[in-house]
């Protein structure tokens, strides 16, 4: 009962979410509607980030959801909201005010999880990794948004971490635990802002700059980590592959 009632609390959060978000947003888009792609975009990745919440709330047993795993639940609404509005900039013109206006927020909760999950002594495995998939799930999608303008080259930060997944499949000694950085905080909070200042477009000529220097980092982080996995490997048995990215989020945040 209690799992079930942690279920209806992450869906009902989001769907509460986005309807206030839309009915205090909605003036914005007057003359710019959210196509139907959009929209659909926000349904999908809501419910597979619900979905996905549930089933790790389930493998762990959590008898309650916690105040951090709250706030990271706000900002994954919002990065669902910027997923549609980068989905519709395929076929449609997007406010780009709007866009840069749910990112803001979505890149300041960021460090607000953590300090709740500290104060209220709710830090857990499943927090961490709820909070970078949502920091590298923004990555992706704004990389994805600013590539026209600066290149593809740009989407190789959001994917880094998702290479680096596929390679724990692949290779069973990088699936093992990393050991704490606070730099990987420090990196993945400026790839954001990198970003948000690309998508704004209030710095032409700069913005590729920054974003370059944005990736160059993440290589660095990510390389550093690799070499240090390959250096113990020997030294205990990797976890198993449902657990992998317990070990990584550490790569891109964590809360403790």
């Amino acid at each position: 009962m209690k799992r079930v009632q942690l279920a209806a609390i992450g869906w009902a959060g989001s769907g509460a979410l986005v309807v206030l978000l839309v009915g205090v947003l909605a003036p914005a888009w007057w003359g710019i509607p959210l196509p139907a792609s959009g929209w659909i975009a926000v349904v999908a990745y809501l419910a597979v980030s619900n979905a996905l919440l549930v089933r790790g709330l389930r493998r762990r047993g959590s008898e309650r959801f916690g105040p951090a795993n709250v706030v990271t639940s706000l900002r994954s609404c919002l990065v669902g909201l910027i997923t549609g509005l980068v989905v519709a900039s395929f076929t449609d013109p997007i406010p780009v005010a709007l866009l840069v206006g749910l990112v803001i927020p979505a890149l300041a909760l960021d460090a607000v999880d953590g300090w709740v999950a500290r104060r209220t002594g709710s830090t857990s495995e499943l927090g961490a990794r709820f909070d970078m998939e949502v920091d590298a799930f923004l990555l992706l999608v704004l990389g994805v948004y600013v590539a026209p303008a600066l290149g593809l080259w740009v989407i190789a930060i959001g994917a880094l971490r998702y290479a680096f997944v596929v390679a724990g499949g692949l290779l069973p000694w990088m699936r093992a635990r990393l050991p704490y950085r606070y730099w990987r905080k420090v990196v993945t909070a400026y790839a954001g802002i990198a970003l948000a200042v690309a998508a704004s477009g209030l710095l032409p000529g700069l913005d590729s700059l920054l974003v370059a220097l944005a990736l160059a980092l993440l290589l660095e982080s990510f390389t550093r980590d690799t070499v240090w996995l390959a250096r113990h490997r020997r030294a205990a048995p990797a976890p198993a592959l449902p657990e992998s990215a317990e070990g990584h989020a550490n790569a891109l945040k964590t809360q403790e």
